[in-house]
């Protein structure tokens, strides 16, 4: 205000400065609007407006960085490349340039590959067993000109991690620098502090902070509750940690005392109430888990075979004994129990440790499962013509013994001991149908700013959109030409990533016209294939599990490159 003004001037200023700051938005105020835009325009008609090429195998690993400035991809090609938005091409409406190429120096295919946080280092994991670290500091710091850089392993490379004894399948950031979790097909969760060092080739490494008797595939944890983290593999269920040890009583919380001798506490698993109706019950398992980060109590499990479902870890859990296989028994006792296994031998296939299986026992496996698939499915088409019951068919009588029945319920938990029997088991509260998972190892994920949706790629190329709290199908899109296996969202701009076995990335946004990648149209007869094709009676999942006991045993042979 000027000297000399008068007091009635000076309050008319304050009145109208006050006016203009509460029309004026606030940053919490903004913030929700900017989310309330993103939503609706996942709810509007999305098509793809952009193909990354430059891979020349099956994309497996995709992830935003540096907040959605940055894409990572990596794949069966062994090497990552770095993605960046250039704002000198206009003919485009999501221009992403491949800013940079880092040939890793895996021996394998790349399964995940992500940016640590505040750093301008990249972590990724392959089917070599490592994990290894790169520094990309220059390549950040420059502005996208479309220009491609070259960088090989030994001008990126900052560290190689080899502390396990399998392929190595996620990454999951803790919000630092240093600090990450792997998971891996040896069963065990590793955190790895890139301040400590140690040697892996004299058994140093530190020991994991969760070892299971089974093969893990997928690790997820929310940015809302690090604390937390959900794995899961060859397993009927989906697995919470709790890492608050120190100084704390877990029973108050979740019912279970800390066990002193770990880092971790198992305080809650995931099942089912009851199995798809062309589900293998010998073999039932997980392929992708996912936590919310909006409210950090969600989770979504991928179920091979299955459908996704939704899980709250606020919601009452059940005691374990009422459960079988990682059913829940009282729902599922009307349901036609399978024959035993043919003979020892096939037995041993879903029990004992595979290493010690011969080339020989695998084939005669092979064969007796596949023999026993294919008369199953001739009896059940045979009942359908009126013979004799199925039942008596494959020599199950209805007043089979328990002793029969209880085998079977081992059989069902598939790849050995079940690990935490005693732990309470959460049911899902919602189940989301459609797309087919048999083929590969598929994630799963939520969509929007606020977890509004639910995203799932499927074994027909295309990926599926169902809003989250109804269940409701939104769309089907393709996404590939044979399957769709990753899925992820921009942090604050209506913009997906998908990929798969095609050796490209698709981008997805909200068009203004017609969708032409758009197959919700047809979603009737999308749905119906998928739901023939699970439930096919030679388990094509079953005959991967075949290929990764096959490799683990170190038989040679072509490995299927998908996840």
């Amino acid at each position: 205000m000027e000297a000399g003004s008068s007091p009635s001037q000076i309050c008319n200023a304050w009145s109208v400065a006050s006016r203009l700051s509460t029309s004026l938005p606030t940053s919490k105020r903004s913030s929700s609007w900017k989310k309330h835009l993103q939503s609706n325009a996942y709810c509007s008609k999305l098509d793809r407006v952009n193909v990354l090429t430059g891979h020349t195998g099956c994309v497996n690993a995709l992830s935003w960085a540096k907040d959605g400035e940055l894409l990572l991809s990596g794949g069966d090609d062994t090497s990552v490349r770095i993605w960046r938005l250039d704002s000198s091409d206009t003919t485009k409406e999501y221009p992403y340039v491949c800013d940079a190429v880092i040939r890793t120096g895996h021996r394998a295919n790349i399964f995940n590959t992500q940016m640590l946080p505040h750093s301008n280092r990249i972590a990724s994991v392959a089917g070599d067993k490592q994990v290894r670290i790169f520094d990309i500091g220059d390549i950040v710091s420059q502005a996208g000109d479309g220009r491609e850089t070259l960088y090989t392993a030994r001008q990126a490379n900052v560290r190689i991690l080899r502390c396990h004894s399998d392929s190595v399948k996620r990454i999951t950031t803790e919000g630092t620098p240093d600090v990450f979790l792997t998971v891996s097909e040896d069963g065990t969760v590793r955190q790895h502090d890139l301040r400590a060092h140690h040697n892996c080739q004299n058994n140093q490494c530190p020991a994991p902070l969760v070892e299971f008797s089974h093969s893990l595939s997928t690790l997820s944890m929310s940015p809302l509750t690090p604390y937390q983290f959900v794995v899961a593999g060859e397993s009927p269920y989906g697995f919470l940690f709790d890492r608050r040890q120190i100084g704390r009583h877990l029973e108050e919380e979740w019912g279970m005392p800390p066990d002193s001798r770990s880092v971790t506490t198992c305080v809650r698993r995931f099942g089912r109430e009851a199995r798809s109706p062309g589900e293998s019950r010998g073999y039932p398992h997980i392929t992708g888990v996912r936590m919310a980060s909006d409210n950090g109590h969600e989770v979504l499990c991928s179920y091979s075979t299955d459908a996704v479902y939704l899980y709250s870890t606020r919601d009452d859990p059940h005691e374990p004994s009422a459960f079988q296989g990682g059913i829940l028994a009282s729902n599922d006792k009307g349901s036609q129990r399978p024959s035993p296994r043919q003979n020892a031998d096939s037995e041993m296939s879903m029990q004992e440790t595979p290493r010690r299986m011969s080339l020989d026992q695998l084939d005669t496996l092979m064969e007796q499962d596949i023999d026993h698939f294919l008369s199953q499915g001739a009896s059940e088409s045979q009942d359908g013509e009126g013979s004799t019951g199925s039942h008596e068919q494959e020599g199950v009588r209805e007043d089979q013994d328990e002793d029969m029945v209880e085998e079977d319920d081992d059989d069902d938990e598939g790849g050995g001991a079940e690990s935490f029997t005693n732990v309470p088991i959460i049911l899902p509260c919602r189940k989301y149908t459609g797309a087919c998972n048999i083929e590969t190892v598929k994630d799963v994920n939520f969509l929007g700013p606020s977890d509004e949706f639910v995203v799932s790629g499927s074994d027909d190329g295309n990926f599926f959109i169902w809003d989250k709290a109804s269940g409701k199908l939104c769309d089907i899109l393709e996404g590939d030409g044979h399957v769709v296996n990753v899925i992820e969202g921009h942090p604050y701009l209506p913009l997906i990533a998908v990929s798969g076995i095609d050796t490209t990335v698709k981008l997805f946004a909200p068009t203004h016209g017609q969708s032409a990648f758009s197959r919700l149209e047809n979603s009737d007869a999308i749905i119906n294939h998928n739901e023939e094709s699970s439930s096919r009676r030679v388990d094509l999942a079953t005959l991967m599990m075949y290929a990764r006991v096959a490799r683990r045993a170190g038989i040679d042979g072509d490995e299927c490159t998908t996840q």
